[in-house]
């Protein structure tokens, strides 16, 4: 039997969404013929090729990168790229993943030929924060939101998407657990003498690195940890605070186990993966109460959603008082029962399946 053709396209290959398109190149490649376009990117692992299944056909773009949507001749250098990429492959379905990638594609393919299905990875216009470059971005999406399914990460997101696109529906983003597993029991955990709250990622607007350091202040009794580095570092510079600069993942890993709570006090998320892997590890976790981590955390059962740095620091020091070990539990549970790969493949595959099903129609009329 034939299978049906699936063309992936990611110019962010990097960080999480990396390690989402990578993983779902994976799981779906027993079921379709998956062809992955991307653009490499400074983020982007060096061993890349080493977390793909052989069987995943590459191509990786030359135009479809970083100064995209910035230059009108690689914008139609780019164009020209995707237009080819396709007539190459002649997909039955094509999925453009963040805003580069979805801008483009939804531009240039028109769904007559093959499904086109866009997954936003959180939308920019909200991770950016307010701006003009924000509200460009959401102009986009308002103009091209109805050219594709948009497939999102989580409920809320979903909620986001519908102000924009007729056709949505999400899948819950999952880990693998029996990497994450065979991974943690060969790491052993970095101590601390202090309770210790941490946070991962890039120091970038998003990620709003002053109010992590407001948080660090309000609570100077406790130890806070930034794994990672970024333009806004210089803002982490409470002293109790430590900016550990990017980490090789065993480093970061043993860091997370040796820690009491995580932090994800984020502008906007679709669902962090650090955020999964967290609860994944029993950690604490605390949230902003934003796009993305409220579809996850409920407050009070299985983690806390905070507003303010004053919610957040109220919040440790009752936890460092009192820690309250049936949240990490609960949120443990939740991934073993939802956000994990195994739940996400199925759902995945089905969504496909209806997807090729409907071209397969098309095509015989």
């Amino acid at each position: 039997m034939i299978k049906k053709r699936i063309m992936m396209v990611c110019e962010a290959f990097g960080g999480g969404v990396f390690t989402y398109v990578s993983q779902l190149c994976n799981d779906l490649i027993d079921d379709f013929d998956v062809y992955l376009a991307y653009s490499l990117r400074p983020q982007t692992p060096k061993n890349y090729k080493d977390f793909i299944d052989s069987r995943v056909n590459l191509i990786e773009m030359k135009h479809v990168g970083v100064k995209a949507l910035t230059s009108l001749k690689n914008d139609i250098a780019a164009i020209k790229e995707l237009h080819q990429i396709e007539k190459n492959i002649k997909p039955h379905v094509i999925h453009l993943h963040s805003s580069v990638a979805g801008g483009l594609g939804r531009l240039i393919y028109n769904g007559k030929n093959n499904t086109v299905v866009y997954t936003p990875h959180g939308y920019a216009h909200i991770l950016m924060g307010p701006g003009k470059k924000s509200l460009l971005y959401k102009t986009v999406e308002k103009i091209l939101g109805n050219r594709a399914i948009t497939l999102t990460c989580c409920e809320s997101e979903d909620e986001e998407a519908k102000k924009f696109s007729k056709r949505t529906a999400y899948v819950e983003t999952g880990v693998n657990l029996e990497d994450l597993s065979a991974s943690l029991d060969d790491i052993e955990s970095v101590r601390n003498e202090k309770f210790t709250v941490f946070t991962l990622g890039r120091a970038c607007v998003q990620k709003q690195p002053q109010l992590f350091n407001r948080i660090a202040e309000l609570v100077p009794e406790a130890h806070f940890i930034w794994i990672g580095s970024g333009e806004l570092e210089n803002e982490l510079t409470a002293p109790n605070l430590e900016v550990t600069g990017w980490k090789p993942r065993k480093e970061a890993l043993a860091m997370a186990k040796g820690a009491d709570a995580f932090v994800l006090c984020s502008l906007g998320e679709a669902i962090a993966m650090s955020l999964i892997e967290n609860m994944y590890i029993k950690k604490l976790i605390f949230v902003s109460n934003t796009m993305g981590n409220k579809s996850v955390i409920r407050d009070g059962v299985n983690g806390y959603i905070c507003e303010r740095a004053e919610d957040y620091a109220k919040k440790i020091k009752a936890a460092m008082k009192r820690f309250p070990e049936e949240l990490p539990e609960r949120a443990y549970q939740d991934v073993l029962a939802v956000y994990n790969t195994e739940a996400m493949k199925k759902k995945y595959v089905e969504f496909y399946r209806s997807l090729t099903k409907e071209t397969r129609i098309r095509d015989t009329k």
